[in-house]
C-alpha cells in the first residue's frame, strides 16, 4: 500500500444530507472538523473521506457529470488505498492536519440527494470517517501521508471497565488493561478505546450502543459488575442492548471457572451480539477477567470472522477452514 497520496477535492455544506460544494481551501479545527461544515462537531464522524477511484467507478457507471461533493464527502483522496486502513489509522493531510479513522461506512437512515438521482450512494459502503486530532489549513492538491496504518483485517476492540471505585479514582483499574493486552497478544486486536465508567445501567448501555452502532467495532468487553451486589448491573445493561444472546460463551466461562472456585456459579455474566458487534461480560478482577477470556480465545476469532460475513462452515475443523 502506498503511504503517500494527495487531496483531489475539499467539500463543505451548510446542511446535512445534501451535496457538498468544492472549495480550494478549508480550516480544520481540532476535535471539531471542517470549520463551517454541517458535519463538524463533538462526535466521531467529524470528517468524511472518499477515494477518488470510487468516484471514477460511479462516473463509469453512467454518471459522467458526477462532481466532488455529490456524495456528501468532505475530502476526496487519491494515491492511498483506504480499503486497507482500519480504525485507529492516522493520516497527515497537508503540513499540519492529522486525522484518525473512526468508522468504516455507515448506516444510511435517510437517502441523500445523489441516491434519489442515481439509485445508489457509495458513502455508506465505501466512505471512511475520521476525527481531527490536529487542526490547520488544508488546500486542494496537498500531500497526504499515512502516519500510522492499522490493518483493516485487525480485530477492533473496546474495553469498558465497569467500576464505581475505579471511576472515582479510588482504585486502580488493572483488569481492563489486562484484558486489552491479552486481546492484542492472542488475537492481534487493535484497542480502539479503553474506558472506565461507574456501575450505572443507563451509562453502560449508552457506551455499548455508542461503539456497537456508531463505529465499526468487532468486540466490546464489559469488565466488572457481573455478580450479586446491588450495584452489579452489567448483565441487565448488556441484555438491554444485544439483539442475539450468546449463552454458549457465558456457559463456557462459568464451566471453566468452576474448576477454580465454586464462586463461579454466582456469575451472572451475559453476552450477546449487537448488530455485528460481539459484547462480552467479564468479571471485574484481573485474574477472573483474563481467565474467562482465555477460555473463549480458541473460538473467539472464528466468531468475529462470522460476524464480519465469513461464509466458512462453522462445523469444519480449524485447519480445513483456514
Amino acid at each position: 500500500m502506498s503511504d503517500k497520496g494527495n487531496i483531489q477535492a475539499i467539500c463543505v455544506s451548510a446542511k446535512k444530507g445534501e451535496r457538498k460544494t468544492p472549495v480550494d481551501t478549508a480550516r480544520l479545527v481540532t476535535n471539531h472538523g471542517i470549520d463551517g461544515d454541517a458535519h463538524a462537531g463533538d462526535w466521531h464522524r467529524q470528517v468524511s473521506l472518499l477515494a477518488a477511484s470510487d468516484v471514477e467507478i460511479m462516473r463509469a457507471k453512467g454518471l459522467p457529470d458526477l462532481k466532488a461533493g455529490d456524495f456528501a464527502e468532505n475530502i476526496v483522496l487519491s494515491g492511498i488505498n483506504l480499503d486497507e486502513l482500519g480504525l485507529g489509522s492516522r493520516l497527515r493531510l497537508g503540513d499540519d492536519v492529522v486525522v484518525s479513522l473512526t468508522q468504516i461506512g455507515k448506516v444510511c437512515h435517510a437517502h441523500c440527494a445523489i441516491y434519489h438521482q442515481t439509485g445508489d450512494c457509495i458513502m455508506p459502503r465505501r466512505g471512511v470517517f475520521a476525527r481531527v486530532l490536529e487542526g490547520g489549513t488544508l488546500n486542494t492538491g496537498d500531500e497526504v501521508t499515512v502516519v500510522e496504518a492499522v490493518p483493516r483485517t485487525a480485530v477492533q476492540c473496546v474495553v469498558l471497565t465497569i467500576s464505581d471505585r475505579c471511576s472515582r479514582g479510588e482504585a486502580e483499574d488493572t483488569a481492563g488493561p489486562a484484558v486489552a493486552a491479552l486481546l492484542g497478544r492472542e488475537l492481534g486486536a487493535h484497542l480502539y478505546a479503553l474506558e472506565i465508567i461507574p456501575d450505572e445501567q443507563e451509562q453502560i448501555e449508552a457506551r455499548i450502543k455508542h461503539y456497537a452502532t456508531g463505529h465499526t467495532i468487532d468486540l466490546v468487553c464489559a469488565v466488572g459488575g457481573t455478580g450479586f451486589s446491588p450495584r452489579d448491573v452489567t448483565p441487565e445493561a448488556v441484555s438491554a442492548v444485544v439483539d442475539r444472546p450468546t449463552p454458549g460463551l457465558d456457559e463456557a466461562m462459568r464451566q471453566a471457572s468452576l474448576k477454580v472456585t465454586p464462586h463461579a456459579m454466582l456469575s451472572r455474566a451475559t453476552s450477546g451480539i449487537c448488530g455485528s458487534t460481539l459484547v462480552l461480560s467479564l468479571p471485574g478482577s484481573e485474574r477472573g477477567s483474563t481467565q474467562n477470556l482465555e477460555t473463549l480465545l480458541p473460538a473467539l476469532g472464528h466468531g468475529i470472522k462470522k460476524l464480519r460475513g465469513d461464509p466458512t462452515d462453522c462445523g469444519r475443523p480449524p485447519e480445513a477452514s483456514a
